[in-house]
């Protein structure tokens, strides 16, 4: 059983799929465009990211990554103050909307993480996003129609029903890119 899992887990790194503009694209091309648009983010321009509860972990913890080790600015909307706030106040699925329509810009970076892509409050604060003129790089899984999937500029979806799985992989991601930007891990 043990053994399963991991092959399992193991196996799923091999079948992310990647979309651009609803097109597959390979993993690595994927990757170099991120790197190349992260290379060229200059200030006021920052990386925004956001989820919910084990996405809204992965968000913050690469948040911190992208600010100490790179120097990006990079933000997520996780105070409890915050979203407390606005979920009273204008509805949960508005909060991150609210947010990205008051700091967002055009040339900043969203990464917007959902494991089942079905989100009201991620597909919103999505949608605006693009309106502003970000660009998006989106992290799902469960179904491959997932709504998320069909937003941003790259997608990367993960074939697994399993939160802890999907999960996994998201972070697994978002650190290769963080890597990479630092040089710890070899040029793609």
């Amino acid at each position: 059983m043990t053994k399963d899992y991991f092959k399992d887990l193991v196996d799923l790194f091999y079948n992310i799929e990647v979309t651009r503009k609803l097109k597959n694209i390979k993993f690595e091309p994927a990757i170099k465009i991120i790197l190349n648009k992260m290379n060229s983010l200059k200030s006021p321009n920052k990386i925004i990211l956001i989820g919910n509860g084990g996405s809204n972990s992965i968000a913050s913890h690469i948040a911190t990554d992208f600010l100490k080790n790179l120097g990006k600015a990079a933000i997520v909307f996780s105070d409890a103050s915050l979203l407390t706030c606005l979920a009273n106040d204008i509805g949960y699925e508005n909060a991150f909307y609210k947010a990205i329509t008051t700091v967002a810009n055009k040339g900043d970076f969203l990464f917007s993480i959902s494991s089942s892509g079905k989100s009201k409050n991620i597909i919103f604060a999505t949608k605006e996003a693009k309106r502003k003129g970000c660009f998006v790089v989106t992290f799902s899984g469960f179904s491959p129609l997932n709504d998320l999937r069909k937003l941003g500029d790259i997608n990367f979806y993960v074939p697994s029903n399993c939160y802890g799985f999907v999960e996994i992989v998201h972070l697994a991601i978002c650190h290769y890119v963080v890597d990479i930007l630092k040089n710890d891990y070899g040029q793609v």
